[in-house]
């Protein structure tokens, strides 16, 4: 996924389904100057991490 359309995802009101590894996950936040997000899966907002763009899917 590009860093702005990540970013977009991030930002919008309406949930925009993404997937890292085959699981559905919540976009926190965008580092697009270093290509990475943190983001959370949707039934568990307490494991964060770090992951590159270019593992995130959008569905």
């Amino acid at each position: 996924m590009n860093a702005q359309r990540a970013q977009e995802i991030s930002d919008s009101p309406n949930m925009i389904t993404v997937a890292y590894k085959g699981q559905p996950i919540y976009i926190e936040h965008v580092d697009q100057s270093n290509g990475v997000a943190t983001i959370h899966p949707i039934d568990n907002p307490e494991n964060k991490q770090s992951v590159s763009l270019d593992e995130l899917m959008e569905q």
